[in-house]
C-alpha cells in the first residue's frame, strides 16, 4: 500500500470516528454523513487502484442500507464492483477490499459482470433487494445505470411471482424471530415490524403493484434506525438485539428517559411497520388475484372469461358497512360524520365476518366519525360488546382501529397502557396486546357464565391499571368503574366490573398459594366475590387471563386447583356454610406408599410420566412431564433433605403439595406430590433416587457438599441480575390453624432445598406446603406451626421471615 492510500485510510478513520463521537449530531444526519465520508474514501480507492492498474470498464457500487445512504455505526459495507467482460479486475478488488479489512471494518462484496448480476439477482431474492437500492459510487456511469435499469425492470417484470416469494420470506423470518413489538429483547431488523419489513415495503413499492401506507412509517423506520446507532455505539458491536443489560444505556444515549420509554417507542414503530406491513401485503394479493382474472384475449370476437371493468361485488355486513374483495368497507350511502356509533360497527362487523376492516374505512371513520356521548348510548356498547365476542379475529380489527388513533378516543385510559412493556418472562405480550388476548380468550368462556357482557368488558380492563403508579388491581378497580359508566354500564354491574378486576388474582393466587384444606381458605374467598354468578365470572376470567398470558400461566396442574377451589368455595356460597377443616382423602396409591413408609421407616417413591397434552394450551404443560410421589416418616428438616436429592439429581421442582398423615396409626407420615422436570438429559432411575433419599435421610449423604461440588465443576453461566428475594407473612385471616410464610425468588437448581433449611433453622415445623413455579419466578407458601403445633405470634412470624430472606439472600 503506498503511503498516499495509507493517508486517506489514516484521514478517514479519524473523521469516521469524529463523526461517531460527536454528541451534537445523531439520527438520519449522522447516517447519511457517515455514508457520504464512505463515499468520498472508497471513491479515492477505486479511482487510484484503477489506475495504478490501469483497469478500465468497471464501476463500484453500494447497495442495501448503503446504497440507500444509511450507515449505522458498525454496519456492513454492502459493495458490488462491476466489470465489462472483457477486463480483469481481479487487482482492483484487491486494492478495493483489503483497505477495508485493515480499518476492521464488515465487508459484503462480490465481483460481477451485469449478466452475472442480474442471474445473481434471478437465482437469490436477498441479492436481488440489496440491488434495488444499488448507487453509483466510482467508475463508468452508464455500467451503473444500466444495471439499475435492467435490475429494476426484471423486478417489475416478475413481481407476480417474486412477490409472494418475499412474502413467504417475511413469514419465515417472523416465525424464527417473533414479533418486535411484544419482545422484551427484540431484535430491531430481523423480527416483524423490524428494518427488514420496513425494506420490504420499499421493494413492494418498486414493483408498482402495491404501496404501503406512508402515513408515520418513515417517522417508524427513522425510530428503529436511531435505536440501533445507539445499540452499536454502546456495544461497541454490529448487533440488532437490544439485550436487556444495554437498554438503560440506549435509551440513555438517545435520550429518553429509561429503559421502559425506549421499549414503547420501538413497539410504537415495530406496530406501524407491522400494521403498514399487513395492509400492504393485503393489497398485494388483492391485485394478483385481479390479474389472474383477467378476460383472456378474445378468440372469434368472444370473451372467455367475466369480461374486465365489472364493479367488485359488495354484500352487506351492517348497516353502513359491506364487505368487498375480502375487506369490510364502508357503504357508499355510509355517513361517518353523522353515526357516532359506526366505527364500533364497522368494527364489530368486521370481526363477527372475519374480515380484515380497510386502511380506507378505518381512515375515512377516524377522520370524520364524532364522539360518543357519555354515557354511551346502548347500541354503542353492545358493539364494543361484539367486537371483543369474536375470538381471534378481534386481534386484527382491534390492531387496525389503534393504528388511526380511534381505541384511545373510545377509551382515554388505553393510552397509559398501550404498548407498555412487561419486563416478566412469564408475559409473552405487552399490557394493551395482553387485555386484548384476554378478550379473545373470554369469547370462548361466555358460554360457561351468565353474563358475557360482564366478562369480556373485565377481560378487557383487568390489567388496565397497569398504566399508574401503585398496586395495579387496585388502581384498575377505579378506572374499571369509571369506564363501565362510560360505556354505559347500570351501577351494579360497573360495581360487579370493578370488583373482578380488583380481585382478578383472587381464585389462582388462593388455589396455588394455599392450603384448600383450610376452611379459612374457603372462607375469604366466599367473603370476597359474594354470590356464585361472580364467582364464575371470576373463574373464567382467571382462566382467560392466565391462557393469554403465555404457557407457564396455566396447566392442568393448575387447572384442576382452580376448579377445586371454585367448587369448594361455591358449595359455600350456595349453603351459606363453611365445612370444617377436614384431611384430603389420599389415593389409592398415596395411601399405599404411605402405609409402606410407615411400615418400612423408610422412602417410598413413584415416579409418573403424563401423557402428551391434546391442545396448544397445555403445549409445555408448566415444562412438566412428570408427577412424583413421595412418602417418608415425617421429621424436621424432611422437606429441605427430599428437595436437596432431588436438585443433586438434576430435577427442577415445578410445583409441590406437602401435608401429614397417619395411616396406620402408628405415626406421621409425610406425602409430597411433586411436579418435576430434568434440566437435561434422561429422568433418573427411581432406585438410585430412591436410595439417595434413604441416606439424605440417615445423614450419610452431604447434601450440601455434593451441591457445592456441582457447582464449582460446572459453574452456572451469569445472566442477568434478578430482583432479590422476598419473604412475608400472609394476612392473619389467611389460615387459623398454622401461619402461612410466602416466598418469592428466582427459580434456580436447589432453590427449595435452601428454603427448607433456612425453615427447619427456624425452629418451626412445615405442616404443609404448595410450590408454583412460574417460568423464572418461584412462588411458594408454607404452612408452618410452632413447637406446640399452634400459629407463630406476628413478632415471631415475622422473625422467620427475615431469617429466611436474609438466608436466601
Amino acid at each position: 500500500m503506498t503511503d498516499s492510500v495509507e493517508a486517506q485510510d489514516d484521514s478517514y478513520a479519524a473523521a469516521r470516528l469524529r463523526l461517531l463521537t460527536e454528541e451534537a449530531r445523531s439520527g438520519p444526519p449522522r447516517r447519511a454523513a457517515l455514508a457520504a465520508l464512505t463515499d468520498r474514501w472508497l471513491g479515492g480507492l477505486a479511482t487510484d487502484a484503477a489506475a495504478a492498474t490501469g483497469t478500465g470498464g468497471w464501476a463500484l457500487l453500494a447497495v442495501g442500507g448503503y446504497g440507500r445512504g444509511e450507515l449505522s455505526p458498525r454496519s456492513d459495507l454492502d459493495l458490488v464492483l462491476l466489470h465489462d467482460s472483457e477486463k480483469s479486475v481481479g487487482a482492483l478488488a484487491d486494492r478495493l477490499w483489503y483497505p477495508v479489512w485493515d480499518l476492521g471494518l464488515a465487508l459484503d462484496h462480490s465481483v460481477r459482470t451485469p449478466d452475472e448480476a442480474r442471474k445473481a439477482a434471478a437465482d437469490d431474492l436477498k441479492v436481488q433487494l440489496g440491488l434495488l437500492d444499488a448507487r453509483h459510487l466510482a467508475g463508468d456511469t452508464a455500467l451503473s445505470s444500466a444495471l439499475r435499469t435492467s435490475v429494476l425492470a426484471d423486478w417489475r417484470n416478475q413481481a407476480p411471482k417474486r412477490l409472494p416469494a418475499l412474502l413467504e420470506l417475511c413469514q419465515e423470518r417472523a416465525e424464527r424471530q417473533g414479533e418486535l413489538s411484544y419482545l422484551l429483547e427484540p431484535d430491531l431488523k430481523e423480527a416483524r415490524g423490524g428494518l427488514r419489513d420496513a425494506t420490504a415495503l420499499r421493494a413492494v413499492a418498486a414493483s408498482w403493484l402495491a404501496d404501503a401506507p406512508r402515513e408515520g412509517l418513515e417517522e417508524a423506520r427513522t425510530r428503529l434506525l436511531d435505536a440501533r446507532d445507539a445499540l452499536h455505539l454502546v456495544t461497541g458491536r454490529a448487533t440488532d438485539r437490544l439485550a436487556l443489560q444495554e437498554q438503560d444505556q440506549v435509551a440513555a444515549a438517545l435520550g429518553l428517559l429509561d429503559a421502559d420509554t425506549l421499549l414503547r417507542e420501538v413497539y410504537e414503530a415495530a406496530r406501524r411497520i407491522a400494521y403498514a406491513s399487513d395492509v400492504t401485503w393485503r393489497e398485494v394479493g388483492r391485485v394478483l388475484r385481479a390479474r389472474d382474472a383477467r378476460p383472456r384475449r378474445r378468440l372469434l370476437g368472444r370473451s372467455r372469461s367475466v369480461p374486465a371493468g365489472n364493479a367488485p361485488e359488495r354484500v352487506p355486513l351492517a348497516e353502513g358497512v359491506v364487505e368487498q374483495e375480502g375487506e369490510a368497507v364502508l357503504a357508499l350511502a355510509a355517513k361517518p360524520d353523522r353515526d357516532p356509533v359506526l366505527p364500533l360497527r364497522a368494527a364489530a362487523a368486521a370481526a363477527q365476518a372475519g374480515l380484515p376492516l380497510s386502511l380506507h374505512a378505518v381512515r375515512r371513520l377516524a377522520a370524520a366519525a364524532r364522539p360518543l356521548p357519555v354515557p354511551w348510548p346502548a347500541e354503542a356498547r353492545e358493539q364494543l360488546l361484539t367486537l371483543l365476542g369474536a375470538g381471534e379475529s378481534t386481534v386484527q380489527v382491534w390492531e387496525a382501529l389503534e393504528a388511526e388513533g380511534l381505541i384511545t378516543r373510545l377509551l382515554p385510559d388505553w393510552e397509559r397502557v398501550r404498548c407498555r412493556p412487561q419486563r416478566n418472562a412469564v408475559h409473552r405480550f405487552t399490557v394493551d396486546r395482553h387485555l386484548v388476548e384476554t378478550a379473545v380468550q373470554a369469547a370462548g368462556l361466555t358460554r360457561r357464565v351468565g353474563r358475557p357482557d360482564l366478562l369480556l368488558t373485565a377481560a378487557l380492563l383487568h390489567d388496565i391499571g397497569k398504566g399508574w403508579p401503585g398496586d395495579h388491581s387496585e388502581a384498575g378497580e377505579v378506572i374499571a368503574r369509571d369506564v363501565a359508566t362510560r360505556i354505559g354500564f347500570g351501577t351494579a354491574d360497573a360495581d360487579t366490573l370493578a370488583l373482578l378486576v380488583r380481585h382478578h388474582l383472587l381464585l389462582i393466587d388462593t388455589a396455588t398459594r394455599r392450603d384448600l384444606d383450610d376452611p379459612e381458605t374457603v372462607r375469604a374467598v366466599a367473603g370476597t366475590v359474594r354470590d356464585t354468578s361472580t364467582l364464575e365470572l371470576l373463574a373464567a376470567l382467571t382462566e382467560a387471563d392466565a391462557l393469554a398470558t403465555g404457557p407457564a400461566a396455566w396447566s392442568t396442574w393448575r387447572a384442576s386447583l382452580l376448579a377445586e377451589l371454585v367448587e369448594r368455595v361455591a358449595a359455600a356460597l350456595d349453603t351459606g356454610d363453611v365445612p370444617e377443616a377436614a384431611d384430603r382423602d389420599s389415593t389409592a396409591e398415596e395411601e399405599r406408599l404411605a402405609i409402606e413408609a410407615a411400615r418400612t421407616g423408610g422412602p417410598v417413591l413413584a415416579l409418573h410420566a403424563h401423557a402428551e397434552p391434546d391442545g396448544e394450551g397445555e403445549a409445555l404443560d408448566e415444562g412438566l412431564g412428570v408427577e412424583l410421589l413421595l412418602a417418608a416418616p415425617d421429621r424436621p428438616g424432611l422437606l429441605a433433605q427430599a428437595a436437596g436429592v432431588l436438585a443433586l439429581h438434576r430435577l427442577g421442582v415445578r410445583a409441590a403439595d406437602l401435608r401429614a398423615v397417619d395411616p396406620v396409626g402408628e405415626g406421621q407420615v409425610a406425602l409430597l406430590s411433586w411436579r418435576v422436570s430434568a434440566e437435561y438429559g434422561a429422568l433418573p432411575e427411581t432406585a438410585r433416587l430412591r436410595a439417595d433419599l434413604a441416606r439424605a435421610f440417615e445423614g450419610t449423604l452431604d447434601i450440601e457438599a455434593r451441591l457445592a461440588e456441582r457447582e464449582a465443576a460446572y459453574p452456572r453461566r451469569r445472566g442477568i441480575t434478578p430482583p432479590p428475594p422476598r419473604v412475608s407473612v400472609a394476612p392473619g385471616h389467611t389460615s387459623q390453624t398454622a401461619t402461612v410464610i410466602e416466598v418469592r425468588a428466582h427459580d434456580a437448581p436447589g432453590l427449595l432445598h435452601r428454603i427448607g433449611l433456612a425453615l427447619t433453622a427456624t425452629g418451626v415445623t412445615v405442616r404443609s406446603a404448595r410450590i408454583s413455579t412460574l417460568g423464572a419466578n418461584a412462588v411458594d407458601a408454607f404452612y408452618v406451626v410452632g413447637k406446640d403445633g399452634s400459629p407463630l405470634s406476628p413478632p415471631r412470624a415475622a422473625d422467620v421471615a427475615r431469617q429466611v430472606e436474609a438466608a436466601l439472600r
